[in-house]
């Protein structure tokens, strides 16, 4: 089995950069991928890979088998190289030890407990305006060097959440100086402590309503267009277009057309193209919000 991954993961790879399309081969995702660094004015130049196998699922004559895949992407945009890193959660399906079928896991098919909470907006009480607010200047440097460090692992000094996104993303934000505010109602606020946190720090939705609805600490405004963003920034993403936002992440660098390069967690990323084209969660329907920061706190 571990021979057939290996194959297939390096067909994948070749798929990448090669010149010649064979239906067969042809992984969906990667196509989508070069299509859009296509429209975009680039290409891969270089792709390379690692797996690692996590578990095993025997049911008779089929054998699921869970692992992830490292990919590393050399893009070069406009004759500007930057690498482009993710890791996919996938499971392929073998019949009789003979490989049939794999696919990326899709994690937003299935509704974390944190994400089935009741929506909660930012509510901001005459307290936190006054004894807990606290003047700040948002460090966007700090918050794109922790977003770089941890982007790939999980810092032990924080709760680590099956969809860890917007834990990942409020995690930045606070490196970057901004401060906790509104323990201990986890209905406002912005803050984790210990085993307790609020709907703020960890939830997509609820993130996305509090940050341009905030009065004190960390507040953002929205813009209408990617480009206006800066590094530091933050976009956030309704897969399914439905009203109720799955997905949080951090702007780190801009491309060769000055568009927003972004880091996250749930499906690790890192200089990963902002719309999100190629991934398995979206749909042709989906919205972003782009928020800014208020260096000001």
């Amino acid at each position: 089995m571990r021979d057939q991954l290996q194959k297939h993961l390096e067909k994948r790879v070749q798929q990448c950069v090669s010149s010649v399309r064979n239906s067969e081969l042809i992984c969906p995702k990667i196509e989508i991928k070069r299509e859009c660094i296509s429209d975009r004015k680039g290409e891969i130049v270089k792709a390379k890979a690692s797996g690692k196998i996590r578990k095993t699922d025997n049911m008779a004559e089929i054998k699921k088998v869970f692992y992830d895949v490292h990919f590393q992407y050399l893009i070069n945009l406009k004759g500007s190289l930057y690498v482009e890193e993710e890791v996919e959660h996938r499971v392929a399906e073998f019949y009789k030890e003979v490989l049939v079928q794999d696919v990326e896991l899709n994690p937003y098919d299935e509704e974390s407990n944190e994400k089935s909470e009741t929506v909660v907006y930012p509510v901001i009480t005459s307290d936190e305006e006054g004894e807990d607010r606290l003047s700040f200047e948002y460090n966007r440097l700090k918050a794109v060097q922790y977003a770089e460090r941890w982007w790939n692992s999980f810092n032990p000094a924080y709760k680590k959440f099956e969809v860890d996104c917007t834990n990942y993303i409020s995690q930045c934000l606070n490196a970057g100086g901004a401060p906790m505010l509104g323990y201990p109602n986890r209905s406002k606020g912005w803050w984790i402590r210990s085993s307790n946190w609020s709907y703020s720090w960890t939830v997509a939705n609820s993130l996305r309503w509090y940050l341009p609805g905030a009065k004190a600490g960390i507040r953002a405004k929205e813009v209408s267009s990617p480009e206006q963003l800066q590094l530091g920034d933050v976009i956030c993403y309704d897969f399914q277009g439905d009203g109720r936002f799955d997905h949080t992440t951090i702007v780190t660098n801009k491309d060769g057309n000055g568009m927003p390069l972004v880091n996250a967690h749930t499906t690790n990323s890192r200089m990963r193209y902002w719309a999100y084209q190629d991934s398995t969660a979206y749909t042709p329907n989906i919205k972003y919000k782009f928020l800014s920061v208020v260096d000001n706190g």
